[in-house]
């Protein structure tokens, strides 16, 4: 198995993670009012998802992933649906115990047990060979779609935009933010998401702490990008090199459109 750095101990920090990071006394007051909105406009958020389904799945129609499945070979057994929850890092099991919450008896709940038993490594033990098919199954259910939405909503997006109102980021840091959640999770190992946050910290100060935000998210990025090379399946850095720092060198904080980038060779256009 692969490090793991996506999403270690996922189950346990949850969506409390990020919210709890910790900063500076005078981060919340001395937030920029132009950190009062953001990411969560529903108009960014759309851009959001757009984003970084062109880097998982080099496609901008974020919407067709909620029946995606597949074993990448990362060490972290099957990765799926609208943000790649994964079997071997917890995230997948927490999203099929809500829609089994929600809807006793669906497709998937039978293989409850064998996504506990797998929780932690790459084993298909109990899935095969079924779960597949069961999965693209169940996302043609509406209510498997709005539990994928709610729990990328819950443990990724919530928490990304929060942290980055709390560090006075505008609505592009905080798409940052959200993008290595996505990738790096919130665990404790060196390459999570707050790790990578105080690798930049160490470097540069975040505008709540009355340092530059270009200064900044460029820290977070060079850290995020040498978190990406300790995995070679993470090793490619386009989605920050020819994506999120063409945002940034254009000062384009706000996210608005249109927008021209590239990810793995492939260019894409929001107009």
């Amino acid at each position: 198995m692969v490090h793991t750095s996506r999403r270690t101990f996922l189950a346990v920090t949850g969506a409390l993670a990020v919210a709890t990071l910790p900063t500076s006394p005078q981060a919340t007051a001395a937030a920029p009012p132009s950190a009062a909105t953001g990411l969560d406009d529903p108009a960014k958020k759309e851009i959001a998802m757009k984003l970084v389904s062109s880097a998982e799945n080099s496609s901008l129609d974020w919407k067709a992933q909620y029946k995606y499945i597949e074993d990448i070979g990362d060490g972290r057994g099957y990765t799926a649906g609208i943000i790649g929850f994964c079997s071997g890092t917890g995230d997948m099991l927490d999203l099929v115990e809500l829609y089994t919450d929600r809807k006793p008896g669906n497709v998937l709940a039978k293989y409850l047990p064998a996504l506990r038993a797998v929780d932690g490594s790459d084993s298909h033990a109990g899935l095969d060979p079924d779960y597949p098919k069961d999965w693209r199954k169940a996302a043609q259910d509406t209510a498997f779609q709005q539990a994928q939405n709610d729990e990328r909503d819950r443990v990724y997006f919530d928490p990304s935009v929060r942290q980055g109102k709390t560090d006075g980021l505008r609505t592009l840091g905080q798409f940052i933010y959200y993008d290595a959640i996505v990738m790096h999770g919130d665990g404790t190992d060196p390459t999570s998401f707050r790790n990578i946050r105080k690798r930049a910290l160490n470097r540069a100060k975040p505008p709540a702490q009355g340092g530059d935000e270009t200064a900044y998210l460029n820290a977070f990025l060079d850290a995020r990008v040498w978190a990406m090379k300790q995995e070679e399946a993470h090793s490619d850095t386009s989605r920050v090199d020819t994506a999120q720092r063409v945002f940034l060198r254009k000062g384009n904080f706000g996210l608005d459109t249109p927008l021209d980038w590239k990810v793995y060779g492939d260019s894409y256009h929001l107009g």
